[in-house]
């Protein structure tokens, strides 16, 4: 049995799943709950760093990173001995009712990557969910204001005020009954299906005139709006980025009106894009950002980071009990020093070589129709036919299947895209193997549709 520490490629021992794996995956059937989503039938051991082992002994290539969370990969060694050293000294108290040392620590060193020039303040949750039920809590108490604009694909989350900014799949919503109320969702830019024809930096005009001419004149005045709630790349809505112009004229729109801007940077930041945050790329200044996924390499933690003047609320007006929990302060702190040091420019470096090398998938694919997103963060939406642009759920799905059989674990992202969102660690070597995995997939694939 190979172990993954001695690996940085994939190696299969046998047919997938193996029979350890069948076990579990009968016992997850017989006691889980159904509501998840799994795409094929990984049932993972142990992992260090893009290398995932399954329970099996088979070693497979990670590009999906648990959904974009282990950002400075598996069990990296720095990242597993501050959690170590933490849980050894002190694990729980609750910094809703008592001090750590380290939380304001790590709110400064998370304050000083968010841009602006005012002083800003830190709230710690479990999850990104959570950091945006927080950030929409804020936004309402310090406008005095109760409604919310949002966007079309964007996924902010599943709990209820979170799911009700969250319009990415209609199965995400449905059977839940009334969700928040003073929710409007308008379209979000995406250049390759763009109605008007625009370029990737000009898609978005005519979502702004909506915005202003339509929805602040017949459904909501902007003086009742509380904040317009957006992810500079969509995550789950399938890796589709922003234009610089459209976050910048939000802002523009958001500092006329008094609007909160709130940018949802759960699965795009934390050096991901090449930056600290995919928003730094369009040079806005967001006033709240909301962080989560690769902030604790694996670790449950989350956070909200706002202008101290709008971060005014009283004791007790919110809190959590383990929201900035030691150890996963201490996973945040490590892995923080690792991203500013090492990762965010590999993650740059890396990604000019990947989108290099794919450059020319439109061309060589007819099932191919974009390829696109920022430094480790690309999607490749998969279609029936390059002219219609009809999605092809079924063979992305069947793409990111055989890849999982050729030891690639990539995930799916919006109705026919292949998500791309390695931990940030990876090298040449292995991005070579990715790419020649999948163009092996897409034409297998392409062969049979």
């Amino acid at each position: 049995m190979i172990a993954a520490t001695e690996t940085k490629l994939p190696h299969l021992l046998m047919q997938l799943p193996g029979p350890k794996a069948k076990h579990v995956l009968e016992q997850d059937a017989k006691f889980m709950s159904p509501s998840f989503t799994r795409d094929y039938p990984l049932v993972a051991k142990r992992g260090h760093g893009a290398i995932v082992e399954d329970v099996d002994g088979n070693a497979f290539l990670d590009f999906a990173a648990g959904i974009a969370v282990c950002s400075t990969g598996h069990c990296h060694p720095k990242v597993v001995e501050a959690i170590q050293k933490q849980a050894a000294e002190l694990i729980h108290m609750s910094g809703t009712d008592f001090y750590y040392e380290s939380l304001p620590q790590l709110a400064q060193k998370l304050v000083n990557t968010v841009p602006g020039g005012e002083d800003k303040k830190v709230f710690f949750t479990n999850s990104g969910a959570e950091a945006i039920e927080g950030a929409m809590k804020l936004a309402r108490y310090a406008t005095k204001r109760d409604k919310f604009i949002a966007f079309y694909g964007c996924f902010h989350g599943r709990t209820m005020g979170a799911l009700s900014l969250t319009a990415s799949k209609s199965t995400q919503r449905k059977g839940f009954g009334a969700l928040l109320a003073g929710v409007e969702h308008i379209p979000y830019p995406n250049a390759y299906r763009c109605e008007h024809g625009h370029t990737p930096e000009t898609c978005g005009v005519e979502i702004l005139e909506t915005l202003e001419r339509q929805i602040f004149k017949r459904l909501f005045d902007p003086e009742e709006v509380a904040g317009i709630v957006i992810e500079p790349i969509q995550g789950e809505g399938g890796y589709v980025t922003a234009p610089k112009f459209f976050l910048q004229e939000l802002q523009r729109i958001c500092r006329q009106h008094g609007i909160t801007f709130i940018v949802d940077e759960v699965q795009s930041g934390m050096g991901r894009t090449g930056k600290w945050w995919a928003s730094d790329h369009a040079g806005i200044e967001p006033d709240i950002l909301c962080s989560a996924k690769g902030i604790a390499s694996g670790m449950p933690l989350g956070a909200f980071v706002a202008r101290s003047s709008l971060m005014t609320w009283k004791p007790g007006s919110h809190g959590t009990t383990f929201g900035g929990n030691p150890v996963c302060v201490a996973a945040a702190l490590a892995t923080m020093d690792l991203i500013e040091t090492q990762y965010k420019e590999n993650a740059r470096r890396m990604g000019d070589y990947l989108f290099s090398r794919m450059a020319d998938w439109t061309k060589k694919f007819k099932i191919v129709g974009d390829v696109r997103g920022r430094g480790l963060m690309i999607g490749v939406e998969i279609v029936r036919d390059q002219r219609t642009k009809e999605e092809a759920t079924d063979l992305r799905n069947a793409i990111v299947d055989r890849a999982f059989h050729k030891g690639l674990l990539v995930l799916g992202a919006g109705a026919n895209t292949v998500r791309i969102s390695p931990p940030l660690i990876i090298d040449e070597e292995q991005c070579d193997f990715a790419l020649q995995t999948l163009e092996a997939c897409i034409h297998e694939v392409q062969q049979k549709a």
